[in-house]
């Protein structure tokens, strides 16, 4: 899979993950895909909720070592 752009929100709390990947996705493209790099334990359920919200697609949700890797298509 290409990826597009990366967002590293590592130590960040919510809300700032969030809002850190609403305006990098505002800078994008429609199809271009975005990985976010997490430690908030919180971010897991926030992404799901957020792409629901904004009808960005959720490609996968994964966790490594305390990281929530996401990636995520711009609608």
């Amino acid at each position: 899979m290409n990826i597009d752009k990366e967002l590293d929100v590592r130590g960040m709390n919510c809300p700032l993950p969030i809002l850190r990947t609403k305006k990098m996705l505002n800078d994008m493209t429609t199809g271009e895909v975005l990985k976010v790099m997490a430690t908030d334990p919180g971010s897991v359920k926030d992404f799901q909720a957020f792409c629901k919200q904004t009808g960005n697609t959720l490609l996968s949700s994964e966790t490594a070592d305390q990281v929530f890797t996401f990636l995520m298509q711009k609608k």
